[in-house]
């Protein structure tokens, strides 16, 4: 444990890629197979199960260091981070322990067969066991709460600087459902398999968002427009007969979207496809929150795919009969998918993703306001003669995203932010009228300015009303304008509603908190997005 969590504070520590890539090599090479096993699961969403749960934690904590439960609880909010506050409250170790990461997440791991006595004196042995930085990570692993500023991309690159095998390969082979308890890390990561080179994806394209109107990129006829689907972008490989499905974040999910198994067979070999993955039911897209349903889960079970069924929406083609064409303009790319889909019969499971004809910028001003109706986050521009290139490149793609609903709330709840932001009040519920009565609708913590936070802070600081843990209460003097991309009915929220990226577009000093939106203006929101969307 103590040299995991070396590398924890040395990751933590810094914010450059090159930097963490070393250091996780160089953790690689000198820490075991079984605790490199358990770090790759670890930064590859795989970590143990939450076997005690946070109220026993701290109460444990606070006994062993000796304070009132109040005391604790107060320094924890200052703190801002609960295993951090423990890691700092507890007493000096009375003992060494050598033991390695895989040790102690079998440790945690076996704490949820035991009564409550039981794990109260395990945990508590494991603090007097270990130095902060081990106890910090300790009780990130136990909380479920650990994060370490890694992805898992970022891992795949150190696992190639210390093995020597292609990136590609290894994202390859971490994929599907395995777990610690169910391989080793030879046979995981050092285990060649054949199936590895037909696998790999090109890298993927990104578009700018366009600051300005589209009259600034020249004469139309060079440009070609399509809708910007809210999905997951990726990248679908038929190869040798197989399928492989890889994110935009290079992870491949094959094994996440079962529907697209049978292009395997229905796709010509040496075709890539470039899309969106999309929930996609009865002709129509779904929202972005039915595809969430499947994201993260290990098992995609019927009643899901059922549920939120996905397309890929193409709109781009990548390789053609088993050559890179992604130098070729874009416009002759387009016309060969849309002849690779016609001629072959993909069931619906692939579909070009349709042009929007104009022939003034104008006109797309129009489709523009009116995408979500065809439920589409805005318009994709891309110039006919771009080739495909890699990364984020500014001239040729360009993302103009429809504008974002808003409404005016007022400010209910306040709660104080997370490491840097511990000592602010940056985390908001805001309400609506529903007759004399205000109603939460929502959650925002970001929008505002530093200054604005700390206006704001000193605020809630004077006129704070009850105080419920972190939350507190405050009168209901002020307005923000909250900014959203979508909007959804919700049963767990007393509103009725629920909103996707909620922020705080301003502070509307200028507006009285009578003239906040209601709860009928949010509902008539609801019904006029449900009717486009």
């Amino acid at each position: 444990m103590r040299a995991f969590a070396a590398l924890y504070t040395r990751l933590d520590q810094t914010t450059k890629t090159n930097a963490k890539v070393a250091y996780l090599a160089e953790y690689f090479a000198q820490t075991s197979d079984e605790d490199r096993l358990w770090t790759v699961a670890i930064l590859s969403h795989r970590r143990p199960r939450r076997t005690v749960n946070t109220t026993l934690l701290r109460e444990w904590a606070a006994e062993l260091s000796g304070i009132p439960l109040w005391l604790f609880e107060e320094s924890y909010h200052v703190v801002g981070d609960l295993s951090e506050a423990i890691a700092l409250a507890l007493p000096q170790p009375t003992q060494s322990s050598e033991a390695g990461l895989s040790h102690w997440v079998e440790y945690i791991k076996s704490l949820g067969a035991e009564e409550e006595a039981v794990k109260k004196a395990r945990v508590q042995s494991a603090w007097l066991q270990m130095e902060h930085t081990e106890r910090l990570v300790f009780n990130k692993l136990i909380t479920g709460g650990f994060r370490i500023g890694v992805s898992q991309k970022l891992m795949v690159r150190a696992l190639a600087q210390y093995t020597g095998i292609a990136e590609n390969n290894l994202a390859h082979r971490l994929m599907g459902q395995w777990t610690p308890d169910s391989t080793t890390f030879e046979a995981l990561v050092l285990t060649e398999d054949p199936l590895e080179d037909v696998s790999k994806p090109y890298p993927f394209y990104l578009a700018y968002a366009l600051e300005e109107a589209p009259e600034s990129l020249g004469p139309p006829k060079a440009w070609l427009a399509e809708r910007k689907w809210d999905g997951i972008r990726g990248q679908l490989i038929v190869r040798k007969g197989e399928v492989f499905v890889w994110s935009r974040g290079e992870e491949l999910v094959t094994d996440k979207f079962p529907e697209y198994a049978p292009l395997a067979g229905l796709l010509p070999d040496g075709t890539v496809l470039d899309g969106e993955i999309l929930p996609f039911k009865d002709g129509v897209p779904l929202t972005f929150n039915e595809l969430q349903t499947r994201i993260g889960r290990k098992n995609v079970t019927q009643s899901i795919l059922a549920k939120a069924p996905v397309i890929l929406m193409a709109y781009d083609l990548l390789e053609w009969q088993g050559e890179d064409i992604r130098a070729r303009p874009f416009a002759e790319r387009r016309q060969l998918l849309e002849r690779l889909l016609s001629d072959t019969h993909t069931q619906g499971i692939v579909q070009p993703s349709p042009l929007v004809p104009f022939t003034e910028w104008q006109a797309l001003h129009s489709e523009r306001e009116h995408a979500r109706q065809h439920h589409s986050e805005g318009l994709m521009l891309k110039r006919k003669a771009a080739p495909y290139l890699s990364g984020r490149k500014k001239g040729d793609w360009w993302k103009w995203k429809a504008a974002p609903l808003t409404i005016d709330a007022v400010m209910i709840y306040a709660q104080r932010g997370h490491g840097r932001r511990a000592n602010l009040y940056t985390d908001f519920t805001f309400a609506v009228w529903d007759g004399n009565t205000l109603v939460p609708f929502t959650k925002a913590y970001s929008g505002l300015t530093d200054k604005e936070f700390g206006e704001i802070t000193a605020w809630v600081r004077r006129n704070t009303k009850e105080r419920f843990g972190p939350v507190r209460s405050v009168e209901p003097r002020h307005v923000f304008e909250i900014a959203f991309e979508g909007i959804r009915k919700s049963a767990r929220h007393k509103s009725g509603v629920a909103l996707r990226f909620p922020r705080m577009l301003r502070w509307r000093k200028d507006k009285p908190v009578r003239e906040a939106n209601t709860l009928e203006d949010l509902h008539q929101l609801l019904a006029a997005y449900e009717g486009n969307g």
